[in-house]
């Protein structure tokens, strides 16, 4: 029995059919928001949601079964604990008066697809893994805003105080111009003055405390270095960080597919072992340049 449920599971036809209900529970609850309350396919809808739920239930038992007399094993893995966990909320009484709960809980099947695909265990460890250094470079983009922003208030107040009248706002202004949605409108209303660029309705509302001035050398060097900063250096900071975690998780997983290979069949592909070769020769490289003085010439490895 053990052997049959090792089998099963680990066959690429029972991989796929997992993968095809998953793409069916969430199409089905993509359907479930045009059907209201007491439509004629309602029933229909939630007889079949309960049928993939308990074929969901039965494939986390074979799982565990085919860890043999060691069942805990099958929680050693996150991924197999995210599966376990999204299956159980599912499988909790909900009564009727927790219908909409019982809706999202429903959806949350759909990240299954996360356990279920490689690729994407791979993107969702490498943004867990990236985590701390994003960390970083946020407090350091949020202090690239947060002088910008201060700047900008005391800079543009006067002129654009719809805009940058106090420091929250000039942090929301600053954010629109980040995402460069609508910024040459903000830089326009600072380079020729509000008067120019103010519509009728804001001109009324921001009578009496606003004095329209032109600064055209300051505007253009303030937007200009703010968004080369935020969006070319620091957003690109972001993307260096996330692919080097790609690359650290994809050597994690390689490594453990390895071990997997050596302890449940005694050996390991040549791919594998080539792979951790060229992986080790890189590692040496990386020592021997780090050691190396640097006014001596450089050697070949």
């Amino acid at each position: 029995m053990v052997n049959f449920a090792k089998q099963l599971t680990d066959s690429p036809r029972f991989q796929n059919l997992v993968l095809a209900l998953i793409l069916i529970t969430g199409i089905l609850s993509g359907i479930e928001t045009y059907v209201g309350e007491g439509a004629a396919a309602q029933p229909a809808l939630a007889l079949a949601q309960d049928l993939i739920l308990g074929f969901f239930v039965v494939e986390i038992l074979l799982r565990i079964l085919a860890h043999g007399r060691r069942p805990w094993v099958y929680f050693t893995s996150a991924w197999n604990v995210l599966d376990f966990l999204i299956v159980t909320i599912c499988v909790l009484p909900l009564g009727a008066q927790f219908s909409a709960v019982l809706r999202m809980v429903r959806l949350l099947r759909t990240m299954r697809l996360v356990t279920i695909l490689p690729r994407l265990q791979v993107l969702v460890g490498a943004l867990l893994k990236s985590i701390p250094s994003l960390g970083y470079i946020g407090v350091l983009l949020g202090l690239h805003f947060y002088i910008y922003a201060v700047l900008g208030t005391f800079l543009f107040r006067e002129n654009d105080p719809w805009r940058f009248g106090s420091l929250h706002e000039s942090f929301l202004t600053l954010f629109q111009v980040l995402t460069l949605e609508g910024w040459n409108d903000v830089l326009g209303t600072q380079y020729l003055g509000s008067d120019i660029m103010y519509d009728d309705s804001l001109k009324a509302m921001t009578a009496g405390v606003r004095h329209s001035s032109a600064h055209p050398l300051v505007a253009a060097g303030y937007f200009v270095s703010f968004i080369m900063l935020g969006t070319m250096i620091m957003l690109n900071l972001f993307t260096g960080v996330i692919i080097t975690s790609m690359e650290e998780v994809s050597n994690e997983n390689a490594e453990e597919k390895r071990k997997k290979n050596l302890a449940e069949h005694g050996f390991v592909s040549l791919r594998d072992e080539l792979a951790l070769v060229s992986q080790k020769l890189k590692e040496l490289s990386q020592q021997l340049e780090a050691i190396q003085a640097p006014d001596d010439p450089p050697q070949r490895v």
